[in-house]
């Protein structure tokens, strides 16, 4: 497939923080891929590459086969973007941004844009400053997707936003996307919703991936087993695919990787009583590999 974002061994470092540690990534056209990580793991600083805001001290990026940074009108021109700080001027209206936006985009819709405007239920007379902040991200998401672009890139899109708007508004927007053949990048800390909308899933701790796949390889390689330790022993230590335990006395939450008969199988062979067993969830893969919790992911 048609790659349009092809990232490879990029690194980054602030002062002594390494923001970005010999990341790699491509992604084909077509799709939503969700980006999750912890505050600090380099989601915002990857995307600000892709978007060719940051020049990549090691590595290369290219996005549509050029370098964003030596090439920004090629690329941003095919590119929506929405940063996490929804930079627009407070002094105009909405429709004023709009009429500014469009004048940018000779692909600009505008039926489009007056559809989401009525879906988001903004007031075109509305002066950006007045707006909540639910608000501006719709107006933000507005900008971004009315010349539908074929890089759609959102820096967490639903801050702001309450969460049947997440679900009904930004859900259909990335699917239509999607559907549409276009690609689209969110980074996201609410996993749930990640799990909602994504197609692929690329997870970043510390400035590194430590798990890139098709959600629904993620979700069937990854299994939740509890059980009770009958001779007290730790399943991190006797059980091969386990990936992370948590317990109190003899009872233990595991995320084992791989099938869930051969895990439970396992974990019986090993003289463990299997309570209960069934698919992990992001949140907790997440946790078993990056070995930190996010915050908000029970929103």
């Amino acid at each position: 497939m048609e790659s349009v974002v092809v990232i490879k061994g990029v690194s980054r470092k602030y002062r002594r923080v390494l923001a970005l540690d010999d990341v790699s990534l491509t992604i084909p056209r077509g799709g939503v891929v969700g980006l999750v990580g912890e505050n600090g793991a380099g989601k915002t600083t990857l995307i600000k590459h892709v978007m060719g805001l940051l020049r990549a001290q090691a590595g290369s990026v290219e996005v549509f086969g050029m370098n964003p940074v030596k090439r920004p009108h090629e690329t941003l021109s095919r590119i929506g973007y929405l940063s996490e700080h929804r930079d627009m001027p407070g002094w105009m209206r909405i429709d004023e941004l709009l009429r500014y936006t469009r004048a940018l985009y000779p692909r600009w819709d505008p039926a489009y844009a007056q559809r989401l405007l009525e879906m988001f239920a903004l007031d075109p007379s509305a002066k950006i400053r007045t707006l909540s902040m639910g608000q501006t991200a719709k107006a933000g998401l507005l900008t971004a997707l009315a010349h539908r672009p074929e890089l759609l890139v959102l820096d967490e899109p639903s801050s702001g936003l309450d969460p049947i708007v997440r679900r009904d508004i930004l859900g259909a927007v990335l699917r239509e996307v999607a559907n549409e053949g276009r690609t689209a990048l969110f980074s996201s800390h609410l996993l749930h919703e990640v799990e909602t909308i994504s197609d692929r899933v690329v997870m970043i701790s510390a400035g590194k991936i430590i798990l890139d796949n098709p959600l629904a390889d993620v979700l069937s390689s990854h299994q939740r087993l509890v059980l009770v330790a009958r001779n007290g022993q730790s399943p991190l230590g006797a059980l091969s695919s386990a990936l992370s335990a948590e317990g109190v006395a003899n009872r233990w939450t595991v995320i084992c990787q791989g099938d869930l008969a051969a895990a439970r199988a396992e974990a019986i062979q090993k003289g463990f009583e299997v309570a209960e067993s069934g698919p992990a969830i992001l949140d907790d893969i997440f946790v078993a590999r990056a070995g930190k919790r996010l915050s908000g992911t029970g929103e």
